[in-house]
């Protein structure tokens, strides 16, 4: 199995739970508070703190992050 086949086997699985399969966040954040996306979560945060409503119906979203190593 390929690691391609292990993220569509991932995705797969969510969609079947009437997940909206959303595109990879930039490694670039939208807060200023970061200095890269350091979570796949990121781009869903305004969603979590309420201050947007998810553009999904029904609101469930999954997605594979791209990810850069910084050290350690």
């Amino acid at each position: 199995m390929t690691s391609a086949d292990i993220r569509q086997s991932f995705l797969d699985f969510f969609k079947e739970k009437e997940h909206t399969i959303v595109p990879s966040a930039s490694i670039l954040p939208q807060s200023p508070g970061l200095l890269f996306t350091n979570a796949g979560m990121n781009q869903f945060v305004p969603y979590f703190l309420g201050t947007e409503k998810a553009p999904y119906d029904p609101p469930r979203a999954t997605d594979t992050q791209k990810c850069i190593r910084a050290g350690g």
